[in-house]
C-alpha cells in the first residue's frame, strides 16, 4: 500500500471516498471503480477499495470493530486475533503492568488491546506504512499511544514495565519456522526474555527452544491454535500452559494440573483434546480431569466410561467399532446408508479426502468415523459428537 495514498485516506476528502466505497461494497468491482473514479485520483480509489475489502476480511479477527480500523494485506494476516490480544492484555494488566513497549507492532492489534486496559503503550515497526496504520487505528478507537519507525535492536526497553515482541516469521522464501530467519532475531528475543517480557511465536515452536524459567502458553480461539506466547520474569507462573478461548469464555490448564494418566481400554466415550492442549503436552491432564486414560501413549485421544463436559476437548459417544480395512469399511457404511462422512484420524497414515473419494458413498445418512490405533492395531470407530 502506498504511504501517501493511505495518509490522504485519513483526510476529510479521503474519509468521504472511503464511505462511498463502503456503500458500493455489494456492487460488481468494475462498476464500483467506475463510480469512484469520477473526479478522484486512481491511487486514492485503489486505497479506498482495498480498505473496504480488508475490513470485510478482518471481521473474522476483529469483529464488527473491523469496520472502524485500517489494514494492510500482510498486516491483517499477521495481526493477533482480537480475543487473543484481549486475553494477553488482561494478563499484563493483572500482573500490574503500567507501560508496554511493542517491538514490531504491525498494524497495532496488541497495542490496541493493551491500551484499552489503561496500559501506557508505545510501538515501533520497521515499515512506515504499518506504523501509520497502527497510529490511525489507535486514533480510530480513541486510544492513547505512540508509534514510530525504528529498529527493535536500536530501542532501549528499560523505561518500560513490559516488552512485547512479535517477530516477523518470514524470509525471502516466504513464511519461515526457523528462528534464524525471524525479525527481530531470536538472539534479541532471548535477551528480552531475561526481563519481564512476552514474545509471540509460532505455535509449532519446539519445547526445547523455550529458555529455562520461561512460561510457554499455547492459545486457541474457536478451536484453532493461533499462537504460542512466551512469558518471562515475574510474568511467568508455570512451565507450560494451554489456554482455550471459546464462545463461553476462557479456560486455562497448566503442567501443574497434570498428575499424569496411563493407557486404558476403549470406553464408551472418546475425547479429542484441543490443539492448544496437544501443543502444550497436556493431554494427560485432560485425561485425568475426565477420569479417563489414553488410547495409546503416543496418540492424543482420551477415552472414558462416562461423558463429562470440558472446554479442553471435544467429546464423542462411541457407537460401535467398524472394520478398519477399506473394502469391509465401505460395505459397512453402505449397509448403514451413510453417504455424508466426516473422517477424523490420528496416529494412522490416512488422507481423509482421498479415502472419502475411494469409499464412494451415496446414502442419505450422515456419520463420523475415527481412524486411530487401539492397543497398537488400526481401528475404526463410529462415533457421535456430544
Amino acid at each position: 500500500m502506498d504511504l501517501d495514498a493511505f495518509r490522504w485516506l485519513l483526510t476529510p476528502p479521503g474519509q468521504a471516498l472511503l464511505e462511498q466505497a463502503a456503500a458500493l461494497a455489494g456492487e460488481p468491482p468494475l462498476r464500483a471503480q467506475t463510480v469512484l473514479r469520477r473526479g478522484a485520483d486512481p491511487a486514492h480509489v485503489a486505497a479506498a477499495l482495498t480498505q473496504v475489502e480488508l475490513r470485510t476480511r478482518a471481521v473474522a479477527k476483529f469483529g464488527e470493530q473491523a469496520h472502524l480500523l485500517y489494514f494492510t494485506p500482510d498486516g491483517l494476516e499477521q495481526a493477533t486475533r482480537a480475543r487473543v490480544a484481549a486475553h494477553r492484555a488482561a494478563r499484563l494488566r493483572a500482573f500490574g503492568a503500567r507501560s508496554l513497549l511493542d517491538l514490531g507492532c504491525g498494524i497495532g492489534g496488541d497495542l490496541m488491546a493493551a491500551a484499552a486496559t489503561g496500559v501506557v503503550c508505545a510501538g515501533i515497526d520497521l515499515d512506515p506504512v504499518r506504523v501509520e496504520v497502527a497510529r490511525a487505528n489507535l486514533a480510530a478507537l480513541g486510544l492513547e499511544g505512540a508509534v514510530m519507525v525504528a529498529d527493535a535492536a536500536d530501542v532501549d526497553p528499560t523505561p518500560f514495565d513490559v516488552v512485547f515482541v512479535d517477530p516477523a516469521r518470514r524470509s525471502g522464501r516466504g513464511r519461515s519456522f526457523d528462528p534464524a530467519d525471524w525479525t527481530p532475531s531470536w538472539t534479541l528475543v532471548e535477551a528480552l526474555l531475561r526481563r519481564d517480557a512476552c514474545a509471540k511465536v509460532a505455535p509449532g515452536i519446539p519445547h526445547d527452544l523455550v529458555p529455562d524459567g520461561v512460561e510457554a502458553e499455547w492459545v486457541s480461539d474457536a478451536g484453532e491454535v493461533k499462537e504460542a506466547a512466551l512469558w518471562s520474569g515475574r510474568l511467568a507462573t508455570t512451565a507450560r500452559r494451554a489456554t482455550v478461548i471459546g464462545e463461553r469464555g476462557l479456560a486455562t490448564l497448566t503442567d501443574e494440573d497434570d498428575p499424569g494418566a496411563g493407557v486404558r481400554a476403549l470406553g464408551s466415550h472418546l475425547y479429542e483434546p484441543d490443539g492448544a492442549v496437544i501443543r502444550a503436552g497436556l493431554v494427560t491432564a485432560v485425561a485425568a480431569r475426565l477420569d479417563g486414560g489414553l488410547l495409546d501413549e503416543h496418540i492424543a485421544y482420551v477415552t472414558t466410561d462416562t461423558p463429562s463436559p470440558t472446554p479442553f476437548a471435544r467429546g464423542y459417544e462411541v457407537l460401535e467399532e467398524l472394520p478398519y480395512r477399506e473394502k469391509a469399511l465401505r460395505a459397512a457404511l453402505r449397509e448403514r446408508g451413510i453417504g455424508r462422512l466426516t473422517i477424523k484420524k490420528r496416529g494412522v497414515e490416512v488422507v481423509p479426502e482421498q479415502l472419502r473419494r475411494r469409499l464412494d458413498l451415496s446414502g442419505d445418512a450422515e456419520a463420523t468415523i475415527v481412524l486411530t490405533r487401539v492397543a497398537g492395531e488400526g481401528t475404526c470407530l463410529l462415533v457421535r459428537p456430544i
